[in-house]
């Protein structure tokens, strides 16, 4: 955008609250912004003694500026948050896992109520406990509550068809109320038991067994004393794990760790004194940013799907606190205050959060340096005049030709990019054709990529011999494609681990690595991705194939001529059986569409 057109666009603004949007020449959202002025928050991007690197290089970029104007600065945040999570621009912070996180739900409809994990809308009748920090979290209380209540995990369906009790019971898992070896009264009782256990009541829960454990030994009856036992000993212990103060209410605490363009946010959930977990997020980062901007970015994004407790302490006051807490206050309906300095134990919480935070940055900046280092390490054993830096492999699966599927995995110094994993469904070649299979994955992905002008590799990594190396040699001439390095990677005596051999497709020269190369490690980890892939492809090609009818890839067979098959046959089976002469007899099959028919059935079936 010149000088001249944005003098001219900032004289038309207002001066209110709103959100600004800057978009490049092909319209796509480059970054989202609020404003509680929209006027002056936009000048000031043009004056260059406000320009960071980051804003610099966006400004070059964007063609055009849009703005909504909103009533107030909350509305602002809320459409902001909204627009960044819709349109994922390039240069906002972006969170990546925004998905709902999972709840323990109770059936109360039910005469017998099943405790099990859920995710999703509160659209059932019952109640929900939590939310917990991770799907691990969850399954862990549900585990606990197995042991302690022997409630029923499984569904209705499960339950309503049982006429002897299942495995649950036999590892004293279940009380086995869907054979009627616990009667409703009894089983109610646990379950609310277990609701008392699930608000955080650990001490009332043990007070009472206590009691009834002295009221067993006094009747002599030692065995029902010894389960009392067995719970209170549990609940003790889950009770000394999970307490992380005697004070209840709802919190979240939330801490940042920052070096350079690497953030970790580490967020702690407590619901009714509980710690339900804690769970990592690595927030995408635009450039270089400062913790109050991280943490800013990260609430207003994450709480717009998930619960909002009545506090949150964190470690850096965020940049619009005060717009922030009515924002969380109008959705809670509740009064929502966000702390930055707790006192008290609730300190303490929020340094286990700081340490925790600084714990996976360590880890992060650790993997990244690693990656690093192996990079490095390549570059010295292959002996190439510079570190790569991004390289793809081919694999391909099948199980005796039946849905061949090839993929594409790609790593760079980072890590695996897998937002630019493929994956090619392999067609028209003959059964158990390697080659033809990795000439068509490698043609049709180095085709899209000249067309699109995308990222090349440095070094091409092929899961085979030399025939693959050939055809991935013979590809990337025919779509002259240079300055890729082609290797062959292929295990030796034995398929032993550490024996691979790797193939130069443009000498033929085979090299063995040493077992302990790091170069030879990165090389097996993304050897071994691109076939992780690969067979999970297949399966799922597979499991699409099994529930897919072979009539529906007949040429000249649409959903009438299906119909009238399976209605007059009375099923696939009977089509199976019946010869050519037959199928010619049903209502729009002629005899040339019926040998097809015939052909195409019994091909599928074998």
């Amino acid at each position: 955008m010149s000088p001249s057109n944005h003098r001219r666009l900032v004289q038309t603004l207002a001066a209110r609250p709103g959100v600004y949007r800057m978009l490049d020449s092909n319209g796509e959202l480059l970054y989202v912004g609020k404003a509680k002025n929209l006027k002056k928050r936009v000048a000031a991007y043009f004056s260059k003694s406000q320009q960071s690197l980051r804003i610099s290089k966006m400004l070059a970029q964007t063609e055009q500026i849009e703005t909504t104007v909103t009533n107030t600065e909350s509305e602002a945040l809320l459409l902001e948050n909204n627009l960044i999570k819709r349109h994922r621009p390039r240069y906002n912070i972006l969170l990546k896992d925004d998905k709902s996180y999972p709840y323990i739900f109770i059936s109360t409809s039910h005469a017998f109520p099943q405790i099990a994990f859920y995710r999703g809308s509160h659209a059932k009748t019952g109640k929900y406990f939590g939310p917990y920090a991770s799907a691990g979290a969850a399954r862990e209380a549900l585990s606990i509550l197995q042991k302690v209540f022997k409630v029923r995990q499984c569904d209705d369906y499960f339950f309503n068809h049982r006429d002897r009790p299942c495995l649950q019971y036999q590892i004293d898992r279940c009380s086995a109320p869907c054979v009627g070896l616990i009667d409703s009264d009894s089983y109610c009782k646990e379950v609310l038991a277990a609701v008392e256990f699930l608000n955080g009541n650990s001490d009332f829960l043990i007070a009472s067994y206590v009691k009834e454990m002295d009221h067993a030994s006094t009747d002599l009856d030692y065995e029902k004393a010894a389960q009392y036992r067995d719970k209170i000993e549990l609940l003790r212990a889950v009770s000394e794990q999970q307490y992380v103060s005697s004070q209840k209410g709802d919190v979240d605490i939330v801490a940042v760790a920052l070096e350079g363009q690497v953030a970790c946010v580490q967020i702690f959930n407590i619901r009714a004194g509980v710690n339900l977990g804690n769970k990592c997020f690595f927030p995408k980062l635009p450039g270089v940013m400062r913790e109050e901007e991280v943490i800013a970015a990260f609430i207003g994004q994450y709480y717009l799907t998930h619960s909002v407790p009545e506090e949150i302490f964190v470690s850096h006051r965020p940049s619009d606190t005060k717009v922030l807490q009515e924002v969380l206050s109008n959705k809670l309906e509740k009064s929502v205050s966000i702390v930055c300095s707790p006192r008290s134990k609730r300190a303490r919480w929020l340094d286990i959060a700081k340490k925790n935070a600084a714990a996976g940055l360590h880890g992060k900046m650790a993997s990244k340096a690693g990656f690093m280092q192996r990079f490095e390490a390549i570059q010295e054993e292959l002996g190439l005049d510079c570190i790569p830096v991004r390289i793809e492999c081919f694999d391909v699966s099948h199980i005796s030709g039946e849905a061949t599927v090839a993929s594409c995995i790609v790593f760079e110094q980072e890590g695996p990019v897998k937002s630019d994993y493929r994956c090619f469904h392999i067609r028209g070649t003959k059964s158990c054709d390697d080659y033809a299979a990795m000439h068509q994955a490698l043609i049709r992905h180095y085709t899209r990529l000249k067309q699109v002008d995308g990222k090349l590799p440095d070094i091409l990594l092929i899961d085979g011999g030399k025939g693959q190396v050939g055809e991935a040699s013979a590809v990337l001439n025919e779509l002259q494609v240079e300055n890729v390095i082609i290797i062959g990677v292929t295990k030796v005596a034995g398929r032993r681990t550490g024996g691979e051999s790797l193939i130069f497709a443009d000498t033929g020269k085979v090299v063995h690595l040493p077992e302990n190369s790091l170069a030879l490690h990165l090389i097996q980890q993304i050897r071994n991705e691109a076939h992780r892939f690969a067979i999970t492809g297949h399966r799922k090609r597979r499991a699409r194939n099994k529930t897919t009818s072979p009539l529906e890839h007949i040429a000249g067979v649409g959903p009438k001529r299906r119909q009238n098959l399976l209605k007059h046959f009375g099923g696939m089976r009977g089509i199976y059986r019946a010869g050519v002469e037959e199928l010619a007899k049903v209502p729009g099959i002629s005899l040339s569409l019926a040998e097809a028919v015939y052909q195409k059935v019994h091909e599928s079936s074998n």
